[in-house]
Formats: structure tokens, C-alpha cells, sequence
């Protein structure tokens, strides 16, 4: 299995800029590659996981500032990923942005019924995914030791 903790940046990070652990959650390898590839190039650390087990098991360990978790996977998809995240207080207020290829006005009522805080259609843009951190990032900078 890959190493799931990727940083790859050159670029040495000022210390008065804060750059968050973001854990994007996909079980399309393309999508996890994409969306590290383009959160990096924004400063952050990426934590990939395959699938809802494989992202609750790295809570934990990386305690991520941001997740980004696609609704269709197999096992445990994101609804119910997302909904076993909030109901644990310690990670309860880390956002959680649902990724998915529908738009359709159901599933974001149902990402907002589990506590996902912001919806994503794929395909997404470098900018797009960017602009969803920068929404979160007060809520970063506040959740950050």
C-alpha cells in the first residue's frame, strides 16, 4: 500500500503562514492524486485514504484540520464517514467538505442532514478546491495547536 502522508512541497513555508493537514477521502485514485496535487501547490499537508474505514483509521493519528470525503465508496461511504466523525467530539468541529459527480439538490441536503459543512461536484479545479479551504481557513487557524 502507498504511503498515505504526502508532502511534497520545495518551497520552504513562511512560519506567519499556516498551512493545514487536509485528509481527502476518495476511493478514485485519479481524484486523491488530483486534489493532492493541487493542495500541495497551496502549502498544505495531504493525508490520502482509499475509503471510510481507511479515513477513520487515520483520525486518529494525523487528527487532519479539513476533510474532503467522496459520498460514493464502497464499505462506508462518505454520508455515513461523515456522520461517525461528528459524533465523535474530539474531531466534531474538523469541516467536512462532501465531494461528489452529483449536483443534485437531495444528496447536499443529506451531506448537510450528516454535518458536512460545504458540497463539492467533481470534477473540481485547482481554484475551486483551493477557495474551499480558504472558506474553512478561521476555522483552521483556530483548531490549530
Amino acid at each position: 500500500m502507498a504511503k498515505n502522508s504526502i508532502n511534497t512541497s520545495e518551497k520552504p513555508v513562511s512560519t506567519l503562514e499556516f498551512h493545514g493537514k487536509v485528509l481527502v477521502v476518495d476511493d478514485s485514485n485519479t481524484i486523491r492524486k488530483s486534489a493532492a496535487m493541487f493542495l500541495q501547490q497551496g502549502g498544505h499537508e495531504v493525508i490520502l485514504a482509499e475509503d471510510g474505514f481507511d479515513a477513520l483509521a487515520h483520525l486518529q493519528e494525523y487528527a487532519p484540520d479539513l476533510i474532503f470525503c467522496d459520498i460514493s465508496m464502497p464499505r462506508l461511504d462518505g454520508y455515513q464517514t461523515c456522520a461517525i466523525i461528528k459524533s465523535n467530539p474530539k474531531f466534531a468541529s474538523v469541516p467536512v467538505v462532501m465531494l461528489s459527480s452529483r449536483d443534485g439538490i437531495f444528496d447536499k441536503a443529506r451531506g448537510h442532514v450528516v454535518g458536512a459543512e460545504h458540497y463539492l461536484t467533481k470534477p473540481f479545479t485547482k481554484e475551486q478546491l483551493l477557495e474551499v479551504v480558504q472558506t474553512y481557513r478561521p476555522v483552521i487557524k483556530e483548531s490549530a495547536p
